[in-house]
């Protein structure tokens, strides 16, 4: 049986949509296309001359035109709205909480861009990105990672919990991840895990209760202090120049042994604390059920404390204003 030519019905729909002046067109092209008159509703009343076989085949043609014609209507009519309040926003009145176009973008925050670019460069030798909660359990956040029920960092005038028991806390380092990623996975491990932390500290120059970790991690066979050294040294390199000295000083961490904190030369001869690292404690691998022949070595870095050094920001509070005066500068 002859059929309608619905490509051409479709398109000259197309046609008359684009051309619409005014929103009452709708109502009229609406009865054109589907109305009792229709060209549709003319296909439609010859089914019943039609066998049952062709009658499904071609009923179900015609509901998938209906459908197809609706939805062009439809989205036509929103379309068409959209535009029509746009116009009066922009010839009316200007107002700042409406933004009609969502493709600008934006810029990164300092502090995005700095641990961006930390990332960016232990990924270049081979770490992978890992992320975890930030509401921890005092075993993520303390015990597995050797930190004695005694140690000032489990104080309530130093972390943030969130019950009674002091069982569930706010993070306070992103060592956490590091503890989930090894009670789910194999060695050898080589992960960073940037994040938000959490302390109860008093707001001053370099202090805030809420700042930015990246910390990381490598678990493997034969791995030794030197691989430590190269490991930080590279970083530093690259972050802050060729031409900046390192040294390596001891300190204690519950979580490493031996420990030390890193310092860069800086421009005036004054050295810098930067980050702490150590070789992880055994009681640590023990805690995550690791064997003996693996061993490995962890840090911890301050984006702040990155992005203070590089461009020279005199107050860490500075990051959190949302001054534009101060964003625009990155």
């Amino acid at each position: 049986m002859p059929e309608l030519n619905f490509d051409k019905v479709i398109s000259s729909l197309k046609l008359r949509l684009e051309s619409i002046k005014a929103e009452e067109d709708f109502e009229n092209i609406s009865k054109e296309y589907l109305g009792k008159d229709s060209l549709l509703s003319e296909e439609r009343k010859k089914l019943k001359d039609l066998s049952n076989e062709d009658k499904k085949r071609y009923g179900q043609t015609l509901t998938s035109i209906t459908s197809q014609i609706n939805e062009l209507i439809t989205k036509a009519q929103i379309s068409f709205k959209d535009k029509y309040f746009e116009n009066i926003e922009k010839s009316e009145f200007f107002d700042l909480s409406v933004n009609w176009h969502k493709d600008f973008g934006t810029y990164k925050h300092v502090l995005t861009s700095v641990m961006e670019e930390v990332v960016e460069i232990f990924s270049s030798i081979g770490y992978k990105v890992e992320y975890g909660p930030e509401a921890e359990t005092s075993w993520h956040n303390f015990d597995a990672l050797n930190t004695p029920e005694w140690h000032p960092a489990r104080y309530e005038s130093d972390t943030l919990y969130l019950n009674k028991e002091l069982t569930k806390l706010l993070r306070t380092q992103t060592s956490t991840v590091q503890i989930r990623h090894m009670e789910s996975n194999n060695p050898p491990v080589y992960i960073v895990a940037p994040g938000r932390v959490f302390r109860s500290d008093q707001l001053d120059a370099t202090h805030s209760p809420v700042f930015h970790q990246l910390e990381g991690l490598a678990i493997d066979k034969n791995l030794t202090f030197s691989d430590l050294k190269g490991t930080l040294e590279y970083f530093v390199q690259q972050f802050f120049g060729t031409n900046v000295e390192t040294k390596f000083i001891p300190h204690f961490f519950p979580f490493t042994e031996p420990s030390a904190e890193v310092l860069v030369k800086w421009n005036d001869g004054e050295w810098l604390e930067i980050l702490g690292c150590g070789m992880v404690d055994p009681n640590v691998l023990d805690n995550v059920g690791y064997d003996k022949e693996y061993q490995g070595f962890a840090w911890g870095v301050g984006i702040e404390r990155l992005a203070m050094l590089r461009h020279k920001i005199d107050h860490i509070k500075n990051f959190y204003e949302n001054d534009i005066r101060f964003l625009r500068q990155f």
